[in-house]
């Protein structure tokens, strides 16, 4: 067991930054990974032109790596926002707008999860509002990704960084998960279990792992404190990602850290080269 028993891919939104975003999937395979994954890459735009669209594709063809995740629009992120899809008015019309552009991109390239950020809570809107929009709009997601042979996730983030966000531990997105499955009865929404997120709620990330291995469609990683790579913090994340393969979990553990004072090219010197392609 170990890191190398791991199927790796690399979060292009927040490693290779330092590079224009159609040049990220070559250096990514570059640095000897097979595949990647995305946040929503047009941060002002749900509905981007086909022209980029296909650059875009492109670029992970060309390459020769797998898109293996993709957000939808979420709005300004990085930046203040936390998703669009609680949000009432243009912004909640925005993700709908986004929701086909969104699967039908990545079923040209075969990916085969799609991330729903929740969005942050609005002053002045009853939060039960905001969940009922949140409802209708996992709901419209969900069957999308169905459409596509996807799964729909549904992260936690963390509240010291992520304050006006309401999913701010495992119980909480499991909850909205459950409902979303109760709508749509696909069973087709899972966790996404960012161990970062949840060791800065201050959650048992063992215990958290025993409960919901079984629920989990996707885990994202990075070191804590400081949202580092794998070895520059405290966290135990080989013995946790040990735990989740032997709980039964066999997908993909994405590299979501940031690299630090240094190239993206050389925050990886804790995953020897041979296990960085999956297998």
């Amino acid at each position: 067991m170990g890191f190398a028993d791991q199927r790796f891919n690399v979060n292009l939104s927040i490693l290779f930054t330092e590079l224009p975003l159609l040049e990220r999937p070559a250096a990514a395979a570059a640095a000897g990974f097979s595949a990647v994954e995305l946040w929503w890459p047009w941060i002002d735009s749900p509905t981007p032109e086909q022209s980029e669209l296909d650059a875009l594709k492109k670029a992970v063809e060309d390459a020769g790596v797998r898109l293996t995740g993709l957000n939808f629009y979420a709005g300004q992120l990085p930046g203040p926002d936390r998703g669009a899809l609680s949000v009432p008015g243009a912004e909640s019309e925005r993700f709908r707008a986004n929701i086909d552009v969104a699967a039908d991109f990545a079923a040209s390239l075969g990916c085969t999860a799609l991330n729903a950020l929740y969005g942050n809570r609005v002053e002045g809107v009853d939060p039960a509002e905001q969940d009922a929009l949140a409802l209708e709009n996992l709901v419209l997601a969900a069957r999308a990704a169905d459409r596509i042979g996807a799964i729909l996730l549904i992260e936690a983030l963390n509240q010291p960084e992520s304050p006006l966000y309401p999913l701010v531990s495992a119980p909480a997105a499991v909850g909205v998960v459950d409902k979303v499955n109760a709508a749509t009865g696909l069973g087709n929404a899972k966790f996404l279990m960012d161990l970062y997120h949840l060791s800065m709620n201050g959650e048992d990330l063992p215990a958290v792992i025993e409960r919901y291995a079984a629920r989990t469609g996707h885990v994202q990683i990075a070191d804590n404190p400081g949202r580092g790579a794998p070895g520059t913090g405290t966290l135990p994340l080989e013995e946790l990602l040990d735990q989740l393969r032997k709980a039964g979990y066999e997908g993909w553990v994405g590299l979501e850290y940031k690299p630090g004072d240094r190239p993206s090219a050389e925050a990886f010197d804790w995953l020897p080269r041979d296990a960085r392609a999956a297998r």
